[in-house]
């Protein structure tokens, strides 16, 4: 599989019978980093069912992970990478330790290098429209200059050139790309402008 863009799309609310077709315009479309919240209904069977028939061409994940037997769950699943709206050391040393990649959400300098210690594989700035591009690179001036930082909760295709001029490699994409009852020609439209934008920005 080629190096995946640094996109991740947020799946939240996502069900078992439209997971596959929505992944599919997902992948069609360039994000081969794909998140089902746990808290979607039925989740984990979404994620075996999206890992199942999409795992050789792109990685899927599981959002608002909050406890290692969550992580197991997960595992078992067929997922590959965790992301948690906290900095949960226990959750990140067993997301490693199991060899899943592990995406924390940090808002803090003192929760950022709590989540590092731990073994975070990239870290998640939420809410980003909080933080903002400023915060972000005031915070990445003390980070590891290779952690990768990802901005999720207020991203979009307009704003990602502030981030990547911030130090942040990726987004989470959440409503933008998908939300219940969303329109199938909608998700389409708005993962290519989401690729063309990422595309842009790392191209400069």
């Amino acid at each position: 599989m080629h190096t995946p863009r640094h996109i991740i799309a947020i799946l939240r609310g996502i069900t078992p019978p439209e997971t596959v077709d929505v992944c599919k315009a997902l992948i069609d479309a360039g994000i081969t980093m794909i998140e089902v919240p746990l808290n979607s209904p039925d989740a984990l069977n979404s994620i075996s069912l999206a890992s199942n028939t999409f795992g050789d061409d792109a990685m899927i994940g599981a959002g608002t992970v909050l406890t290692k037997k969550q992580v197991w769950a997960v595992a078992d699943a067929g997922g590959t990478f965790i992301v948690s709206p906290d900095t949960n050391k226990s959750v990140i040393e067993e997301t490693v330790r199991i060899q899943l990649a592990s995406y924390p959400g940090v808002f803090t300098p003192s929760e950022a290098f709590r989540a590092i210690r731990a073994g975070a594989t990239g870290l998640k700035f939420f809410p980003a429209e909080v933080l903002g591009p400023k915060g972000i690179k005031a915070i990445k001036a003390v980070l590891p200059p290779d952690m990768p930082l990802y901005a999720v909760g207020g991203a979009n295709p307009d704003n990602f050139s502030e981030f990547f001029a911030a130090g942040c490699i990726g987004f989470g994409l959440g409503t933008y790309l998908y939300k219940p009852g969303v329109e199938m020609a909608q998700i389409v439209e708005h993962a290519g402008l989401a690729v063309a934008a990422y595309d842009k920005g790392t191209a400069q």
